[in-house]
């Protein structure tokens, strides 16, 4: 099978920079693009010399349209509302589109399902595998332990994140939800402040802390009488979540429309 063309979106952001330099290092892979919006400060540099790759003689561009047409994926972690629209020009172009984006309204979620019914979309909160199997044993866990212990889940990121909280922290919560089989939309609690009562049975809890350089640390915690029981993932580089994105890229390329997880991508 030829070169895999890749489109990284976002290419000048510090993931963005991780994932040209690691499609540069990947073999089976080939950088054919890479985009910023319109006025950013590197528009027109190369994408692989920003990167600290060698030079790659692909121009940062701000037309996504036309170098989605010259990729067979687009690779995304930058903010909701581009993410949909990188969503929509996959699904005009039939092209892989391995979205990392995090804090989507409910209206964006379905605007990208709509576009994976044209397209394959492989969408995450987290690439990594590490995080995708404590998800697996968060259901478990919850499907084990009843509402006689509490869950909590805590997440920690640097200073910049910009939602919260965390993609990763929303997918513990489903994981945990799905265990019990309840709605995470009406039985998380969060922000916490002030004469808020007893903590309600059977609420999942979440608390989000900002500070650093932090690239992602995550703990659900499940307190019952007398015991605690604490599952935790911490990340320490960006380059997992984008080596785990160019999994997903090239197991995406073989397979029909649809919207897929990282779950998918590891047969979880």
């Amino acid at each position: 099978m030829s070169e895999m063309r890749i489109l990284i979106a976002g290419a000048a952001g510090h993931m963005g920079r991780t994932l040209v330099r690691l499609v540069q290092e990947t073999a089976g892979l080939k950088l054919s693009g890479a985009t910023e919006p319109e006025g950013h400060v590197a528009l027109g540099e190369d994408a692989g010399l920003l990167a600290g790759a060698g030079r790659a003689l692909v121009p940062i561009t701000s037309d996504t349209d036309a170098a989605l047409a010259q990729a067979d994926a687009v690779i995304d972690f930058t903010i909701p509302r581009v993410s949909v629209e990188i969503a929509g020009l996959a699904a005009k172009h039939r092209r892989v589109h391995v979205c990392g984006t995090t804090g989507f309204s409910a209206a964006e979620n379905e605007a990208i399902a709509s576009s994976a019914r044209i397209a394959p979309i492989v969408k995450s909160g987290n690439f990594s595998l590490g995080v995708n199997l404590l998800a697996a044993l968060v259901k478990r866990a919850a499907n084990a332990l009843d509402e006689d212990f509490d869950i909590e889940i805590v997440e920690m990121h640097h200073n910049r994140k910009i939602d919260a909280p965390s993609g990763t922290a929303l997918m513990f919560g489903e994981a945990a939800a799905a265990g019990r089989s309840i709605d995470l939309a009406g039985r998380s609690a969060r922000g916490r402040d002030g004469q808020t009562g007893a903590r309600r049975r059977g609420d999942i809890g979440f608390a989000a802390l900002r500070g650093g350089t932090v690239v992602g640390d995550h703990s659900v915690i499940f307190a019952g009488p007398s015991e605690r029981i604490t599952l935790s993932h911490h990340a320490e580089d960006r380059a997992l979540f984008a080596r785990g994105a160019l999994k997903a890229a090239l197991w995406a390329r073989a397979r029909p429309a649809g919207l897929y997880s990282m779950a998918d991508v590891l047969g979880l």
